[in-house]
């Protein structure tokens, strides 16, 4: 779906349709072009009025790319993800949108689930000061809320991370490392957004592109500094995760030998009865104990007392028991 917002004279206008004589600079307006899940009709917008490079056209009709910015003649373009976490997969999703930034317009380009855009299309047509700023203004503003909008979804991955830990410390169980991998797929995923993101943004920071002006310039460090510091806590829940990782497969390790400890002390006491009571369960004859027929159940009962509380003691004083 196209929609056009024309501010021009003080007033915001919104269409459904793009005039090309409003990105002209003669016609004194800026204009926001915004493209939310559009059709390849919608799409040729980009080549026909604008003239855009067929390779920045060509990113731009991909459904995933990675974070870059690219500098033209005439317009610059960049891709920036937005993210998402999802509840029920339990997993971030990543939203590309695309920005086509000119002298007098803005053309974003997205899967129509971006809240940065939803945001400042509604607040398009009702506030004339978000495009009198002019289109470099406008793009910092989404980008800036597009960056805040990380902060809940980070926040909900360091909450999972915390219950993990408690649950391996508390309350293991089977499924955890699986979660604890999940997690993990997660953060990376994270890390790998952002560390590019913040590269991209580091750009536009530093005036790398005519398009943006000094002061956007500095606008733009503060989203840079947000994504360094977002990066960062990605960075230290990846190794808080490697080592939640090793505690938990010691501890499976640890009980697994305590196990192994309890049936190898069974498997040592039981191993001379079983000798015992073989032998003399043979059908030959054997050396008989003192006290005719009727004791000898006693005495071989009492040997193998004997012998079992003989290996305790050995074990107890070794320091396996």
């Amino acid at each position: 779906m196209l929609t056009a917002f024309v501010y021009s004279g003080g007033e915001t206008r919104t269409y459904d349709y793009l005039d090309p004589a409003w990105i002209m600079p003669a016609s004194g307006a800026v204009v926001w072009v915004d493209l939310a899940d559009p059709s390849a009709d919608d799409l040729r917008v980009l080549t026909e009025v604008f003239r855009f490079h067929d390779l920045a056209v060509e990113d731009a009709r991909a459904a995933l790319h990675h974070p870059k910015a690219d500098g033209y003649p005439d317009y610059l373009y960049v891709i920036l993800h937005g993210i998402d976490f999802e509840e029920a997969p339990r997993r971030f999703a990543t939203h590309d949108i695309d920005f086509f930034l000119g002298p007098t317009y803005l053309v974003t380009v997205h899967d129509g689930t971006s809240r940065s855009v939803a945001r400042y299309r509604e607040l398009c047509p009702r506030n004339g000061f978000v495009l009198a700023d002019g289109p470099t203004h406008l793009m910092y503003r989404i980008v800036d809320l597009l960056v805040d909008n990380y902060r809940p979804d980070v926040e909900k991955l360091e909450g999972r991370l915390d219950t993990l830990e408690k649950q391996v410390f508390e309350r293991p169980r089977k499924r955890l490392v699986q979660d604890i991998l999940t997690l993990k797929r997660d953060v990376i995923e994270l890390r790998r957004v952002t560390t590019r993101q913040r590269d991209v943004v580091g750009r536009l920071a530093r005036r790398e592109f005519p398009q943006i002006d000094e002061t956007n310039a500095y606008r733009f460090r503060d989203v840079f500094d947000h994504l360094v510091r977002i990066a960062d806590e990605a960075l230290t829940f990846q190794d808080r995760i490697t080592s939640l990782l090793d505690a938990h497969l010691s501890s499976v390790s640890n009980r697994l030998s305590e196990v192994m400890k309890v049936l190898t002390v069974f498997a040592s006491i039981f191993g001379p009865l079983t000798v015992l009571t073989s032998l003399y369960g043979m059908n030959v004859t054997l050396p008989q104990f003192p006290g005719g027929e009727d004791a000898q159940f006693w005495w071989i009962a009492g040997l193998m007392a004997l012998i079992s509380g003989s290996l305790l003691l050995v074990f107890r004083r070794l320091k396996w028991l």
